[in-house]
C-alpha cells in the first residue's frame, strides 16, 4: 500500500482515536493546563486502548506497528483539541531508540512501561549555547572505573517533572581519534546531581519546560544506551521520529483550528449570506486545508521511509514534513482566528491561545531555518553556510 493512500487499518485507527479525542477535547486540556495539572486521564485511556505504544515491539507489550501509526494517534488527538506532547518524547524518541539500540535489560526495564503508559521518559538534547547544532553539545561523559560521570546543562526539556527518567545526549571522547562523539544515557529522575528548574513560558501547556543541570552525575555502565561508537546513528534514529511526530502535532492543531473556523463561517451572518459564502473568507480557508493535506502527505512519506528502515531517506523527508506542517499550522491558525474576528480572541472559542502554540512547530525541535540549511546542502548540493 502506498503511503499516500491510507489502508483500511489506518482509517480505522484514525476513527477510533478521533472518538477518544472527542470525549476530552480542547476544554479538557485547557483546564488541565490552567490548573497546573497533567492530562493523566486522557493519557491513561489512550494507554489502555493501546495507542501510546502502538509503535513499540509486541514482545514488550507494544502494538508492533510503526511511527506511521503513532503519528496518526497524535494527529487525531490534536485535531480533537487535546494532543499529548509527551507522545513525541516518550514512545516516539526514547521508546524507538531503546527498542532499536538498547540492551536486553534496558528493553525489559523500560519498553513495557513506555508501551502501557505507566512509565514515561523525557529527552534531553538542547543546550543553552548549542541551539539546533547537535555538534556543539557540551554535556560531557567521562569514564570513572566502570561508571560514567556526566556534566553539563540542558534547556527546554519537556515533562521532566513527570518522567521517570530522561534520555540525555552527551559527548564522550573517542579513544582512537580524541574527538568528541555523541552518546545516549538513561538518567533516572532522582539521580544525585541531576537538577531541574522550571522555565517560565508564555505558552500555556500541561507539559512544563525545564532547564537541567548535570553536576558530576554518576551513572552505572548499564545507563549507556547501545554502542558507544554508534552515537550519531542512534541519535538520528530518535530525531527522525521526533520531526515526524512534530509534523503530526502541527497538522492536528491546524485541523482543529480550521474546523472551528469553518463551523463559524457557515453560520455567522453579517449581511444576507453566511460569511463563508464570500470568497475573501472561503478561499484562504480552502488554501489552509490544501496546505495541511500536502503536509500530511509528506509526513506519511517520512513515516513510511522510517518504518521501512531507510534512515537517510527518512531524514530528508522528516525535515521537509516538519517544515511544511509547521508553516501550514501557523497559517491555518492565523486564518482561523482572523475568520472569527474579535471572537477569535475570546476564551470562549479557544483559538487565541493557538496563536502562540502554533509557533512551536516552527521553532522546535529544530528551527525552520536549520531545515532550510539541511535541504539546501543535503538535497540541493549547495555549499554550506555554516
Amino acid at each position: 500500500m502506498s503511503p499516500t493512500i491510507e489502508s483500511a487499518e489506518h482509517k480505522a485507527l484514525r476513527s477510533a482515536v478521533a472518538a477518544l479525542g472527542q470525549r476530552y477535547g480542547r476544554e479538557y486540556l485547557a483546564r488541565v493546563a490552567r490548573e497546573g495539572g497533567h492530562p493523566d486521564e486522557l493519557w491513561a485511556d489512550a494507554a489502555k486502548l493501546g495507542y501510546l505504544g502502538v509503535n513499540l515491539p509486541e514482545a514488550y507489550g507494544g502494538g508492533g506497528s510503526g511511527i506511521a501509526e503513532l503519528a496518526i494517534v497524535l494527529e487525531e488527538l490534536g485535531a480533537a483539541g487535546c494532543p499529548l506532547l509527551m507522545m513525541v518524547v516518550s514512545p516516539a524518541i526514547c521508546g524507538t531508540v531503546i527498542a532499536r539500540f538498547g540492551t536486553d535489560d534496558q528493553k525489559r526495564t523500560w519498553l513495557p512501561g513506555l508501551a502501557d503508559g505507566s512509565r514515561t521518559m523525557a529527552f534531553g538534547i538542547t543546550e543553552p549555547d548549542a541551539g539546533s547544532n547537535s555538534h556543539r553539545i557540551t554535556t560531557t561523559a567521562r569514564r570513572d572505573g566502570d561508571d560514567w560521570i556526566l556534566t553539563g546543562r540542558k534547556v527546554f526539556i519537556s515533562g521532566v517533572d513527570i518522567a521517570d527518567a530522561t534520555l540525555i545526549v552527551g559527548r564522550t571522547e573517542d579513544a582512537r581519534t580524541g574527538r568528541l562523539k555523541p552518546c545516549l544515557f538513561i538518567v533516572p529522575r532522582d539521580t544525585p546531581g541531576f537538577g531541574r528548574s522550571v522555565i517560565d513560558m508564555e505558552l500555556q501547556a500541561a507539559e512544563k519546560q525545564f532547564e537541567l543541570t548535570l553536576d558530576e552525575v554518576r551513572l552505572p555502565a548499564s545507563a549507556l544506551v547501545g554502542d558507544e561508537d554508534a552515537g550519531l546513528l542512534q541519535l538520528f534514529a530518535g530525531l527522525n521520529p521526533e520531526r515526524i511526530m512534530t509534523a503530526a502535532f502541527a497538522i492536528g492543531m491546524g485541523r482543529y483550528a480550521l474546523v472551528r473556523a469553518i463551523e463559524y463561517a457557515k453560520t455567522r451572518q453579517v449581511w444576507k449570506e453566511p460569511i463563508g459564502a464570500h470568497q475573501a473568507v472561503a478561499h484562504p480557508l480552502a488554501q489552509a486545508h490544501i496546505e495541511l493535506e500536502l503536509a500530511r502527505l509528506m509526513t506519511q512519506k517520512a513515516a513510511a521511509l522510517y518504518d521501512a528502515g531507510d534512515d537517510m531517506g527518512a531524514g530528508e523527508a522528516a525535515n521537509m514534513a516538519k517544515y511544511a506542517a509547521g508553516e501550514a499550522c501557523v497559517r491555518a491558525v492565523d486564518q482561523s482566528v482572523h475568520t472569527l474576528g474579535g471572537n477569535g480572541l475570546t476564551r470562549e472559542y479557544g483559538l487565541a491561545s493557538l496563536i502562540t502554540a502554533s509557533r512551536v512547530a516552527r521553532i522546535a525541535p529544530v528551527s525552520r531555518e536549520m531545515i532550510l540549511n539541511f535541504v539546501s546542502h543535503q538535497s540541493l548540493g549547495l555549499p554550506k553556510s555554516y
